[in-house]
């Protein structure tokens, strides 16, 4: 199974990190964040690019969706700094070669908290470890079905 989760994850955090050093981040997702701003990515799904496989069925090639939701109680502009940040997530996922496939405002249960989803898409590639010992994948815009 292809994982990049963790590229995922420290590229999404140190990007918002950089314009919002407080943001809580979370790897999954959280019913009640405990500060804000705050940001819950995690992979949503993951399926077998079929046409990559082998014969032996091998796993060449994976469509990895994302999802992350993006929380501000700012008192006095909670809406536009839950769409900055949800910028900087998208740019973020996009620097990955990832496609956004939805972007909203979603009502939140607690109406003091202001609440933007995204979802995004690639293909991604089995891992290549280079000379150094890192890690890399190929990675794939696809077309949004």
């Amino acid at each position: 199974m292809i994982d990049i989760e963790n590229k995922v994850l420290n590229t999404v955090f140190d990007a918002v990190r950089a314009d919002f050093p407080t943001a809580s981040c979370y790897g999954e997702y959280v019913l009640v964040p405990s500060a804000f701003p705050c940001i819950c990515i995690y992979e949503s799904d993951s399926e077998t690019y079929t046409y990559s496989n082998d014969e032996q069925l091998h796993e060449h090639q994976a469509r990895l969706t994302y999802e992350c939701n993006v929380y501000s109680d700012d008192a006095d502009d909670k809406k536009e700094q839950a769409k900055a940040i949800a910028d900087i997530v998208d740019r973020a996922m996009q620097s990955m070669l990832f496609v956004r496939t939805f972007r909203s405002q979603i009502p939140n249960q607690d109406r003091t908290i202001y609440r933007v989803t995204l979802r995004w898409q690639a293909v991604v590639g089995e891992p290549i470890t280079e000379s150094d010992g890192n890690i890399t994948y190929q990675m794939y815009r696809d077309r949004v079905r």
